[in-house]
């Protein structure tokens, strides 16, 4: 599902529009933009991804209806985006349950340059112009 499906389905639950929604399956659903396969779901999709919708957009939104408005849970609505998706509700554990340890993992990997390297780099008529 697209985030548009998913805010008509939210509209259909809720009530109002799926405009009403948008902005909330859009969020979740912007891990696409870093990953275009399915193993973007492992950024947002999950628990923790559910509490911090409701971090960006609060605890409820007000969505207009026949009859007045109604202040629908945001945690609710995530909460309905991971379960069309996925069919549960996981933790990022369940993700990264299965994650190989790599060794860059604990700062194996990591090196200090000293900053005389850095300047070194910049040849001197560079740094002549710029002061």
């Amino acid at each position: 599902m697209n985030s548009w499906h998913h805010a008509v389905s939210t509209a259909r639950k809720w009530g109002g529009r799926p405009e009403d929604y948008i902005a909330i399956h859009e969020f979740i659903d912007s891990s696409k933009q870093i990953i275009g396969d399915v193993r973007h779901r492992s950024l947002y999709h999950h628990t923790t991804g559910v509490w911090l919708c409701q971090q960006v957009f609060g605890r409820t939104i007000s969505v207009a209806r026949t009859h007045g408005s109604v202040d629908v849970p945001v945690r609710l609505i995530a909460e309905q985006h991971v379960l069309e998706d996925l069919g549960w509700l996981p933790s990022p554990a369940d993700y990264i349950g299965g994650m190989p340890i790599q060794p860059w993992m604990s700062g194996a990997r990591r090196r200090e340059v000293p900053l005389s390297h850095l300047l070194t780099s910049i040849p001197a008529s560079e740094g002549a112009e710029s002061a």
